[in-house]
């Protein structure tokens, strides 16, 4: 659960600098959040919930 709440907060992050940056204007901005939070609740979340999980231990396994 930590990992998506930050993965959810970087996502913010970025999509207030895209809009603020002018790469990305308002309306398309809130079609991406409703996509997003449509999207999780399809079947598809549980393949994508899996799939960040796995590179994120792949990451985490990774030493500098």
């Amino acid at each position: 659960m930590t990992i998506s709440l930050s993965v959810v907060l970087l996502l913010a992050i970025v999509l207030v600098v895209l809009i603020r940056g002018g790469s990305l204007k308002a309306g398309p901005a809130v079609v991406a959040v409703l996509f997003g939070f449509f999207l999780a609740s399809t079947g598809m979340a549980d393949d994508i919930e899996r799939f960040l999980n796995s590179i994120t231990q792949t990451i985490s396994a990774i030493r500098f």
